[in-house]
């Protein structure tokens, strides 16, 4: 006979671990990572900051919500964004005026954040200090110990192979594991839509797309550690410190199929010779390079709630390249919405609900 349980969450990074630690007392609640390691794919290479106006409305919403939170766990730190545009992106750096979150500043202003802009290159220049580094590593610690706390089994190294609909729930087979759930939750980030089709329930087009990072030391030996995080306005590069190194990203966002995803040189190489015509200090060395899924659905929101046809199967995914800063205020929407709860007025349940796709890729 298999195990029971209430509730099985498959996927062990910030979108399933959040949700965990919102669930409430008295279930019994599972979750299964499939790697060795929690936080293996995209929890774990993120460079996340917290920007209240990335993202789409619903987005943006879901981040205002989050902040309290974050700023009540202390995992922000001050960061800011420095946007530079070439006499090519003029046009990229108005449409980013226009939404009243830069102030444009002058080129020397600039190169007192920056000092090693490349004052050829660059014609405008604004600043935002609202945007903050997230202790992602922390964030997830957070959601960790707040699951195990209310009695959330969190297991590793299970990776689904068999999923199957019954009267009394949703069977799902790992290896020699084998449970049967009341409510199973898709939480398998790049991996969703593979997990939902082992389920016989429908894809949703969830595209992951690779983006990869360059780690230089500090350019010119300065000390990086109090600058913004630097970015072109078409955002076809970017630059932040990180632990006293200058991270760079050509900001790519090449389609995939989901796995463990590696730095293709080439990318990497055209990126960071983008970057290099913008700074004085030429990339003569890379200390380390790695890179990480950011998985999308066609119009970028999350899917959250139940599949429609297929009762008890949950939707958690599609959270792209904003579900760091957006995991307090999203896991406590998808523990409503799975528990029948009282929903948070943070965001429209019909603008995330799975079924708005209408369609399977």
């Amino acid at each position: 006979m298999p195990d029971r349980c209430d509730i099985l969450i498959l996927g062990g990074g910030i979108a399933g671990m959040s949700l965990a630690a919102h669930l409430p007392g008295g279930l019994d609640v599972r979750l299964w990572e499939a790697e060795d390691h929690l936080a293996t794919h995209t929890t774990g290479r993120s460079a996340a900051m917290f920007e209240p106006n990335y993202g789409n409305p619903d987005i943006r919403a879901l981040a205002e919500a989050s902040f309290p939170v974050l700023e009540r766990l202390g995992v922000l730190s001050p960061r800011g964004v420095l946007m530079v545009a070439n006499d090519t992106e003029v046009g990229d750096f108005e449409a980013e005026l226009q939404k009243g979150v830069l102030d444009e500043i002058s080129l020397d202003a600039a190169c007192g954040h920056v000092p090693i802009l490349n004052r050829d290159a660059i014609v405008r220049a604004g600043y935002s200090a609202q945007a903050r580094d997230i202790d992602v590593m922390g964030l997830f610690g957070h959601f960790r110990k707040t699951a195990r706390d209310r009695g959330v089994i969190i297991e590793t190294g299970c990776r689904a192979t068999r999923i199957e609909a019954g009267s009394d729930g949703w069977t799902v087979e790992a290896g020699d594991r084998v449970v049967t759930a009341g409510k199973l939750v898709n939480a398998a980030g790049a991996w969703a839509d593979d997990v939902a089709e082992i389920a016989g329930v429908a894809r949703k087009g969830l595209q992951p797309l690779r983006r990869s990072i360059a780690v230089l030391p500090p350019p010119g030996g300065h000390d990086v550690r109090r600058w913004p995080m630097l970015l072109s306005a078409s955002e076809s590069w970017y630059g932040k410190p990180e632990g006293g190194s200058w991270l760079v990203s050509p900001a790519e966002e090449m389609p995939v199929p989901p796995h463990d995803a590696y730095v293709e040189d080439l990318d990497l190489a055209e990126g960071l010779d983008r970057y290099a015509a913008h700074v004085t200090v030429p990339v003569t060395r890379v200390n380390a390079s790695w890179a990480g899924l950011r998985s999308f659905l066609p119009d970028r929101r999350p899917a959250v709630g139940f599949e429609r046809g297929a009762p008890g199967f949950f939707w958690l995914a599609g959270q792209g390249g904003y579900g760091i800063m957006t995991s307090p205020a999203l896991g406590a929407f998808a523990a409503a919405c799975l528990t029948g709860g009282s929903l948070p007025d943070t965001v429209d349940p019909a603008a995330l609900a799975p079924e708005r796709l209408g369609w399977t890729a």
